[in-house]
């Protein structure tokens, strides 16, 4: 039957209209199923009522449409009174008088509604209804009876002479019966509608009827709806627990990351900030924590399993856990204004554990931010800029010839420069967001990573910035940004504790530091070749424009650079013919000398290393005849003395 579902749809009309548009359309719906269903009373003929009967239902199914219609459309009229009128009320009375029993008596309607239809189904043989169809209307049925309640209350009027926390008691047993049906559910079959529900419906009214009752707000929303569950309703108790065996006990602890996954029943007790344990002094605050780790659960596995994904898909991916972060950072600020309005001092321990928790939550919900930014970056954090393929038409051309390849235009590759650089000004920005929290200048430890922290994104920002200004052929600002962005890596350092597969966060990764360090200092020193290559072009251009150029063969110039502009004269690559003119050798006379001078130990060989003669020469050029001895030359070469 699907009970939930069906009123969930419905609702959605809310969306785009108020309670009057949506009253209207349940009117026009209830009629055409009242002739469908032959129970519609004939014009001119006198309105006789006829009961529904639990055979009725067995044997079709839109009889139970019929009374969640009904009890739709009188629960819709109540919201549109109560919407209509609240803005009117003058003095902040509230609705008193017969406005207010007005939309008391319409809720009561709808409650009536809602209890002949839970009457119907509890008789299963005939009316063919499942156990989850009973505990779907049974729940429906808690939460108008509960609003009703909510009402009566809310409106001061008195039944009985019990004080005010017992009446509101009787609102948070008819919601708790709601919560733990719909927890239970949402267990079994992890429906969001269910979840839906308890976030926006449920357990707002269960915490604002408890403080009402004068109950702790440190008490958990699950555990208050489990003391009042009517557990006298042994029938009920033993349906619940056929859905969800945990629902009225503690859950064991999970044993894998599958089984992690945080559920309604899942609050955690404390929070661990750098060290400290604090704990968690308003169950709101541990509700909302629990849907960060659900969030958190999704996230993981998504991101893994799907590195190809395109950066807008991968960061939509982060939208539930920033709006559970978001949530868990309001109801820590709610929670601290509350005890700052009672005049709490700093020293007490519920106002110093919501200090660490509200650090702890802020930082967090700034981390997820710079995780989304990092992923809309691109990989590697932006470390690289590759150019883009422009999209073909899909349409071929009319002679079937490929188009063209075509570069990206530099318009278009600086937009894309642009779009990062602002996303790095978010990034940095919300890193020094954190040091505006209470409490966090004064580790003097933490505001030094936030700040190395800080320059890591400062450090890929001049990076990103210095390619848009080599895109614009300004080599020498390039350098510039460059060696401002190798000083600041130089400060960022890594958290020691970040796992290697963990979602991209404010904690930075020791692989990511040194793989940026490396990149932009081999960056610096081909775009310092560039300056350099550019400043010689630069002075060829002006000495050509001067005359001031040699006409020295290429040969005598290699170490110039060329003119630009001017072709090289092959003409004149050498001088030909050659010129005598000195040429830088090794002196002579130190080879010889050698064997001349008598050295220490070498006196005998001095007569086996004289000069060869003229016969020698004849010998060794074969000739093989012994001329005649040439006379000794005396003194070093051959002159006298």
């Amino acid at each position: 039957m699907d009970i939930t579902s069906f009123i969930a749809s419905h609702r959605e009309v809310l969306l785009i209209g108020d309670y009057s548009t949506y009253r209207a359309q349940l009117s026009r719906q209830l009629l055409g199923l009242r002739k469908r269903l032959g129970r519609a009373t004939p014009k001119r003929e006198k309105f006789a009522a006829k009961a529904i009967t639990a055979e009725d239902v067995g044997n079709n199914h839109e009889f139970v449409h019929l009374q969640l219609l009904t009890a739709e459309r009188a629960w819709a009229h109540a919201m549109f009174m109560k919407t209509s009128r609240g803005d009117d009320v003058s003095g902040g009375g509230g609705i008193t008088g017969s406005t207010r029993s007005h939309i008391i008596s319409r809720l009561a309607k709808a409650g009536r509604a809602a209890k002949v239809l839970v009457d119907l189904l509890q008789e299963r043989d005939v009316s063919k209804a499942s156990e989850q169809d009973v505990l779907e209307a049974r729940a429906y049925r808690s939460t108008l009876a509960g609003a009703e309640e909510f009402e009566k209350q809310a409106a001061g009027q008195r039944e009985d002479d019990r004080p005010k926390e017992e009446r509101w008691k009787t609102c948070l047993r008819s919601y708790a019966e709601a919560r733990v049906i719909y927890a239970a559910l949402l267990e079994k079959e992890r429906k969001e509608v269910y979840r839906e529900i308890l976030a926006n419906t449920v357990d707002p009214t269960i915490r604002y009827a408890a403080y009402q009752a004068q109950l702790s707000t440190t008490i958990p929303i699950p555990t208050i709806a489990t003391r009042y569950f009517p557990k006298e309703d042994k029938e009920l108790v033993g349906m619940v627990e056929k859905v969800d065996e945990y629902a009225f006990k503690d859950k064991p602890v999970p044993k894998d990351e599958d089984e992690a996954q945080a559920s309604p029943q899942d609050i955690p007790n404390s929070v661990t900030w750098r060290g400290r344990k604090a704990n968690i002094v308003d169950a709101s605050i541990g509700q909302a924590l629990a849907a960060v780790t659900a969030a958190e659960a999704k996230l993981r596995p998504y991101l893994s399993s799907n590195p190809a994904a395109s950066s807008r898909d991968k960061a939509a991916a982060y939208d539930d856990i920033l709006t559970a972060s978001q949530d868990a950072a309001d109801a820590t600020k709610r929670a601290t204004d509350e005890l700052e309005k009672e005049r709490v001092d700093e020293g007490d321990a519920r106002m110093q554990n919501l200090r660490v928790t509200s650090l702890s939550v802020n930082y967090d919900l700034v981390s997820w931010r710079v995780g989304r930014n990092r992923v809309l970056i691109g990989n590697d954090d932006g470390l690289t800029f590759a150019a883009q393929q422009p999209k073909k038409p899909r349409r071929p051309r009319k002679d079937g010839t490929p188009y063209p390849e075509k570069e990206e235009p530099r318009s278009r590759n600086l937009a894309r420069l642009r779009e990062r650089n602002v996303l790095y000004d978010a990034t940095i920005q919300s890193v020094n967001s954190v040091k505006d929290l209470r409490g966090a200048m004064r580790d003097a430890t933490f505001v030094q990573e936030l700040d190395s922290k800080a320059a890591y994104f400062r450090a890929l920002k001049l990076l990103n910035i210095s390619y848009s200004h080599s895109l614009l052929d300004n080599h020498l600002n390039a350098l510039a940004l460059l060696k401002r962005a190798s000083d600041l890596i130089s400060s960022a350092s890594a958290s020691s504790q970040t796992p290697a597969n963990a979602p991209p966060t404010l904690d930075l990764t020791q692989d990511s530091t040194t793989t940026v360090r490396t990149h932009i200092s081999s960056l610096l020193s081909r775009t310092h070749a560039l300056v350099e290559l550019h400043a010689l072009e630069s002075n060829a251009r002006i000495a050509n424009e001067k005359n001031m150029t040699s006409f020295a063969s290429l040969i005598h110039n290699l170490n110039a650079y060329p003119t630009p502009g001017v072709l090289v004269d092959v003409k004149n690559l050498v001088q030909y013919p050659p010129k005598l003119q000195p040429v830088p050798v090794k002196p002579l006379f130190l080879d010889v000398a050698w064997n001349y001078i008598g050295y220490p130990g070498h006196e005998g060989q001095v007569k086996a290393r004289d000069v060869p003669g003229p016969a020698d020469v004849n010998m060794v050029n074969g000739n093989g005849e012994k001329g005649e001895e040439a006379p000794k030359k005396r003194g070093w070469f051959g002159f006298g003395r």
